[in-house]
């Protein structure tokens, strides 16, 4: 790994970084060497201290990362795929092991419950049988029921698995050799580094790289409230196509999907109908008026008064406030807003959430 790639890594792994920050942090600073070396004058700013991940822990990242035969793909790579980067919170980096050549063709989440019923689970494996039969790839969590289905009719094909924790953990263990098939044969992605154990908070961040990978979502059974739905939101909210298969009202592993129909979303009975659905699309649209726009945004602030630092902070409480409502009422640049909320960040005074919304720490 050369010095630049070294000091991405070592930025997106140091504390208070998120994927939101770590793309301000070079837009602003043009490298992640130079953001590293601004971080804690930012920091003070903010009224906090900064301390960057040591660059003997991201050696031992390193070392494991080769250990367990996967490698690194940045945001700034060819290879990364262009559909996941158009997410506001992509990925600055993960490991994979397999088969990139998957990114370039058209992708299909496929999602649903944990506890699927069989005659879910067979229908999620025929279905992605038939649609690795015209090209398509199916990507999901690798977790229990509709997943490991998914996977499984999909795996001949290739398929792409997303796991929430690090590249040598496999998680459900009873998916341990399917997780090794998927890295031979697919395509085995993870935003966290080796040896992170899978927690509840990690699912939500692999749940938007699936949104965000695909050109369409299929959700066949799903709860109310479950991992699945939120994908399914966040396939939405990227512009994506988001597709259920009816259940029985009568079961409550339908209701999710039934919702969604209800919300929306295109009833879909057969992988014919996925793919008339997504096939026309071109993936390097998707995003175009989205990248339009970043490129007419104003260049980024270098520094902010101490009367705006005051009126943007008041604005601030331990509720979720969307970024433009404060730009909006602090009357300050939409710049120097973002300048004043990294600032706070970095200090670790302030968190992120999700649609662009922050709020103070506890």
């Amino acid at each position: 790994m050369d010095r630049a790639d070294f000091d991405r890594l070592r930025l997106i792994r140091s504390p208070r970084i998120g994927p939101v920050t770590y793309r301000q942090l070079l837009e602003r600073f043009g490298s992640a060497s130079e953001a590293l070396a601004a971080l804690p004058d930012l920091a003070g700013r903010g009224g906090g201290k900064f301390v960057a991940a040591s660059e003997a822990s991201l050696s031992a990242e390193i070392d494991a990362t080769k250990s367990a035969k996967a490698s690194y793909l940045f945001l700034d790579s060819p290879d990364y795929p262009h559909l996941l980067a158009q997410l506001d919170n992509a990925p600055p980096a993960f490991t994979w092991r397999g088969n990139l050549e998957l990114f370039d063709r058209i992708i299909v989440a496929m999602v649903g419950a944990r506890n699927a019923s069989a005659s879910a689970c067979k229908f999620a494996r025929r279905m992605a049988h038939e649609l690795g039969q015209r090209e398509m790839v199916v990507v999901s969590g690798l977790a229990r029921g509709i997943d490991t289905s998914a996977h499984r009719g999909a795996l001949e094909s290739g398929t792409i698995a997303v796991i929430a924790g690090g590249i040598d953990v496999a998680y459900p263990p009873e998916n341990t050799d399917l997780q090794n098939e998927i890295a031979l044969r697919g395509l085995l992605l993870a935003e966290q580094p080796p040896g992170v154990e899978p927690k509840a908070r990690h699912f939500p961040f692999r749940n938007r790289i699936i949104a965000g990978l695909a050109q369409g979502t299929v959700v066949i059974e799903a709860a109310p409230r479950s991992g699945s739905l939120i994908t399914a939101r966040l396939a939405a909210e990227a512009g994506r196509s988001v597709m259920a298969v009816p259940g029985s009202p009568l079961d409550p592993r339908a209701r999710g999907c039934n919702q969604l129909i209800r919300d929306g979303a295109t009833l879909v009975q057969d992988a014919d109908e996925v793919a008339e659905l997504l096939g026309p699309i071109d993936p390097l649209a998707i995003g175009e008026e989205k990248t339009a726009n970043i490129l007419k945004e104003e260049p980024p602030a270098t520094d902010a008064s101490e009367d705006e630092r005051s009126r943007i902070s008041g604005l601030l409480g331990h509720s979720m406030v969307a970024v433009d409502e404060i730009v909006r009422q602090s009357g300050s640049s939409p710049a120097t807003v973002q300048l004043v909320l990294l600032e706070l960040e970095l200090a670790g005074k302030l968190e992120r959430g999700a649609g662009g919304k922050v709020c103070l720490t506890a």
